[in-house]
């Protein structure tokens, strides 16, 4: 690192800290969404592979979860795996997965995080499965951020889920169709959710520049806040985490109104 280089950097953990230091904690997002965009387009653009930015991609989650830990956050929802990202091309897919199950190994081997799964489970590998139950089963009991590691996951899958779970449900408790069309509300197909009884997000942050969703929660995120952040997910730091929370504190939040 030559010497302007250190001298930005210095500058950038200044200004980082004077961000912190005019956080309002009581103004912090309880529920952060994470779309952690751009790690092929960070790698292509230093000469390196896809998978190589995608083992970028996961060391930076750790890092970024103990940003949310100082900042009081209770519940984090990071976008790992798509449903779309099955029709990539099998020598990226394959590894991206090995390194997918690592992080989930990782995050419920540290003690800090409460680990739990949302998406479409009978779509990954046996042995991802494999490990993300046993990262719940493990982590029940810690007292600290829930990280919900979203993978096979696809908001239109989530609701057609949903639903195929709610009629489910009511035909095991010998609910009659008629029924349960009279039932059905808002709170009813939210429970059966993949995040069940959990907050919605109050801030969705997506990073790499695009400004769309991509199917992100789509029933949850209904009333969220959203910050787009031009870095690539690889070179987040923490100052523009900081500034995501400094621009959501600013916002006056009218659900709807």
């Amino acid at each position: 690192m030559n010497l302007r280089e250190k001298l930005r950097s210095l500058l950038v953990r200044l200004y980082a800290r004077r961000v912190e230091g005019h956080l309002d904690h009581d103004q912090v997002p309880k529920h952060i969404g994470v779309i952690m965009d751009g790690n092929r387009r960070w790698a292509k653009a230093s000469g390196s592979s896809a998978v190589h930015g995608h083992r970028a991609g996961a060391d930076k989650i750790e890092e970024f979860l103990g940003w949310c830990t100082e900042t009081d956050v209770e519940v984090v929802t990071l976008w790992l795996l798509s449903t779309d990202n099955f029709d990539r091309p099998q020598e990226e897919l394959v590894p991206l997965l090995g390194i997918i199950e690592n992080v989930v190994r990782t995050l419920a081997a540290d003690g800090r995080w409460r680990v739990h799964h949302v998406g479409a489970m009978d779509l990954l590998p046996a042995g991802l499965q494999h490990v993300l139950k046993e990262a719940e089963e493990n982590t029940a009991h810690v007292d600290g951020i829930l990280v919900n590691v979203a993978i096979g996951y696809g908001g239109r899958q989530e609701i057609a889920d949903a639903v195929r779970s709610m009629l489910l449900d009511a035909q095991d408790k010998g609910v009659a169709m008629e029924e349960l069309a009279e039932s059905v509300d808002i709170d009813m197909i939210g429970r059966h959710l993949y995040t069940g009884a959990q907050p919605d997000p109050d801030l969705v942050i997506r990073t790499s520049g695009e400004q769309r969703l991509s199917g992100f929660m789509l029933w949850q995120t209904a009333h969220s806040e959203y910050y787009f952040c031009d870095v690539f997910w690889p070179a987040f730091r923490k100052v523009d985490f900081l500034r995501a929370l400094r621009d959501y504190a600013a916002r006056h939040r009218r659900y709807g109104g």
